[in-house]
């Protein structure tokens, strides 16, 4: 277990739920990109899958939290892109 591997992961996470209330407030996709979205649900996926089976420790929790929070941003992006289309 690192010290800077969960900083890194704590600075990270404390960002989501910014972004992720600016997403279901403004019912906008305006400075999303599904893109950098989709590489940091993979990122965070290969982080939990190296933790499983190379380095099993209590980070793996860490890496779960902001892996659900990138999938709840997705699932914004894709609520808001819909609510944009219906305007």
């Amino acid at each position: 277990m690192s010290v800077f591997e969960i900083m890194m992961l704590v600075c990270f996470g404390a960002a989501w739920p910014f972004s992720i209330y600016k997403s279901y407030i403004s019912k906008s996709t305006a400075g999303k990109s599904i893109v950098f979205l989709t590489v940091l649900f993979i990122g965070y996926a290969f982080g939990i899958l190296h933790k499983i089976v190379y380095s099993y420790d209590s980070v793996i929790y860490l890496y779960v939290f902001n892996f659900m929070m990138v999938c709840i941003d997705m699932l914004l992006y894709l609520r808001n892109k819909n609510v944009v289309k219906e305007d």
